[in-house]
């Protein structure tokens, strides 16, 4: 009984500190080709898919440093833009996206 009530004491001082979902995922889809994938996200890190991210509650923010390419998703409409930057002045993409 003592150390179900030491646990017990642990995980209810512990449990507060915790982020309520430091990691979720976004999911996305390719909206002409149907193709889907999953971004890992952790809130309580601000990373996304392991690159460091501008998170706020509008909007999730970040560079891929592997390919140089950036990317805004829109919390409210679920538009992910990812801009990437040519020779030839560049493009942009957009998919939908929902954070689970």
């Amino acid at each position: 009984m003592v150390k179900f009530l030491a646990l017990f004491t642990v995980v209810a001082v512990l449990a507060p500190m915790l982020p309520a979902r430091a990691a979720s995922a976004l999911h996305c889809t390719n909206t002409t080709s149907g193709a889907t994938w999953d971004l890992p996200v952790d809130l309580g890190h601000g990373t996304v898919d392991s690159f460091p991210a501008q998170i706020s509650d509008r909007a999730i923010s970040w560079k891929d440093t592997s390919t140089d390419r950036f990317y805004d998703f829109d919390r409210a409409s679920g538009a992910m833009d990812m801009h990437a930057a040519s020779s030839t002045g560049g493009f942009y993409l957009t998919d939908r996206c929902r954070l689970q």
